[in-house]
């Protein structure tokens, strides 16, 4: 281990029931060192980040800080160890001022001098370059400041590791560059920093060095310099350039200048920081939203539907003005959505598949006019038998089916509905590959009828195989759209990383 290695971590596993969360995983940071660990969603990045600050105990592998083997089995331990951690949910006391969460937990004896704490934290965040009054309440400051805050905190507790688990998705471009000149201060007292983000510009904008991980196992660790843009999204999709064969068997073939809009939107953009876009699908079109995971495609069709708070200049459906202001206007529209979490969002376990399957056209309806029993159980058998699910009955609690089927009962809640345009995202994540191939099939029928999808999905052939066009989107901004001889997997990350179609 070299003498400016400050943590090694060497064959670290750790699995949980059923799933091998990290596979012989590798990881060395170097004091003075800003290093970004990236992956895909499942790629590891969390479980990593946990087994290093103690959430979790790793099955096997050790952890050394600077040369010494150590033993972490709590936070805490992690802190008394140098390793200092800021989340995305900043977890300081927002009702406290700035210097009492500074100083939080630390106090010596019952009594607190205020005036010198108030001036040593006063001292602290001039030496950083954190412009924030110490006695100021820290819930009145910015995200971005808070975060600053968190920081400092760890600074005076001597870190010697800094993580920073996606500290910039809820900042603004002039707080990111603030937040990146305190990096960088850090980098020059020689803390050694890793860095958890999905936005690429960023990581060759502050790092020295990406180590990418994949479905739990290290894909390796690169100098920035030395691994374009396009071969980073290559290693952290698994996929090369050329290895797309055949992956268009199925698409369909459609024809824009033959089909009328379904739905127009104009300088769309999201409360979720989605940069303005224009957007329009057509009578049996798929087309897609792709892009690394937090570039933005989820927040872009959540603000579509009025899921997020939205605005636009002009929204259309079927040519006519409308406004939609929250999911029922989407939904009276003839406008479906299959969210990206189907436990949080999709379904409501201890409801059996007969209710859920029920659940949007009653509320679509009006609960003042419910279904009866009859007419529930008729509807819910004929998704059952159009979807093939595999249920005892159609009063089976739905969380007792497996993840594919409870996949199935969303979808069929929302055909339910007729939807004149259909919004899936990731509906295949988690579900074997047999009921994938069912649910693409599905798609392609469903616009062969006529009816409009967006399809969203993680992994590239899938979009491929489903969509007509894709709009390409990084760091929540659409930037660029393909189609025809375009949907290329050699486009699509060329796109990504920055470099346009070719």
């Amino acid at each position: 281990m070299s003498d400016q290695t400050v943590l090694q971590l060497s064959g670290i596993y750790k699995s949980f029931p059923g799933v091998k969360a990290l596979q012989n995983v590798a990881f060395r940071l170097q004091k003075g060192e800003i290093h970004a660990l990236m992956g895909e969603n499942g790629a590891g990045k969390s479980t990593l980040i946990k087994v290093l600050t103690g959430v979790y105990s790793k099955d096997a592998g050790t952890i050394s800080i600077e040369g010494k083997t150590v033993q972490i089995h709590s936070p805490q331990e992690a802190q008394n160890a140098g390793i200092s951690t800021v989340y995305q949910e900043i977890s300081l006391c927002p009702n406290l001022s700035v210097a009492e969460n500074i100083y939080l937990g630390r106090g010596e004896g019952k009594f607190v001098s205020w005036r010198q704490m108030n001036k040593k934290a006063g001292e602290l965040l001039d030496s950083l370059g954190i412009h924030v009054r110490p006695t100021q309440q820290l819930a009145s400051c910015s995200i971005a400041v808070q975060q600053m805050v968190a920081i400092a905190r760890a600074v005076d507790m001597d870190c010697r590791v800094l993580i920073l688990d996606e500290p910039t998705s809820s900042l603004d471009e002039s707080e990111v560059q603030k937040l990146f000149k305190l990096m960088t201060d850090l980098k020059k007292r020689g803390v050694g920093i890793i860095f958890v983000t999905h936005f690429l510009d960023q990581v060759y904008a502050v790092c020295d060095k990406i180590t990418v991980l994949r479905d739990g196992k290290l894909v390796g660790e690169y100098k920035i310099e030395e691994l374009p843009r396009v071969q980073l999204v290559s290693k952290m999709l698994g996929k090369e350039l050329n290895d797309m064969e055949d992956i268009k068997d199925e698409v369909q073939t459609f024809d824009a200048k033959k089909a009328e809009p379904v739905y127009e939107a104009f300088g769309l953009a999201s409360s979720e920081g989605i940069e303005p876009f224009d957007f329009v699908i057509r009578r049996g079109e798929v087309n897609g939203f792709t892009g690394l995971l937090g570039s933005g495609r989820s927040e872009s069709v959540r603000a579509i539907f009025g899921a997020d708070k939205a605005t636009s200049r002009e929204i259309r459906v079927e040519g006519k003005k409308v406004s939609i202001r929250k999911p029922i206007d989407a939904m009276q529209l003839g406008i479906a959505y299959l969210p990206e979490d189907r436990k949080r969002d999709g379904i409501i376990g201890d409801l059996s598949v007969r209710e859920n399957i029920i659940l949007a056209l009653q509320v679509k309806t009006g609960f003042f006019r419910p279904f009866s029993r009859a007419k529930q159980v008729k509807f819910a058998e004929e998704y059952i038998q159009k979807l093939n699910i595999k249920t005892a009955s159609v009063n089976t609690p739905i969380k007792s089916l497996s993840g594919g089927n409870q996949q199935k009962v969303i979808l069929g809640r929302w055909l339910l509905t007729h939807p004149k345009y259909l919004i899936l995202d990731e509906p295949t994540r988690g579900i074997d590959v047999g009921t994938k191939v069912e649910i693409q099939k599905l798609v392609l029928q469903l616009a062969s009828e006529g009816m409009s999808v967006t399809f969203i999905s993680s992994e590239t052939d899938e979009m491929l195989r489903t969509c007509s066009r894709l709009l390409v989107m990084r760091d929540r901004k659409q930037v660029g759209e393909l189609t025809g001889d375009q949907l290329t997997q050699s486009c699509i990350m060329n796109t990504i990383a920055g470099g346009g179609a070719k």
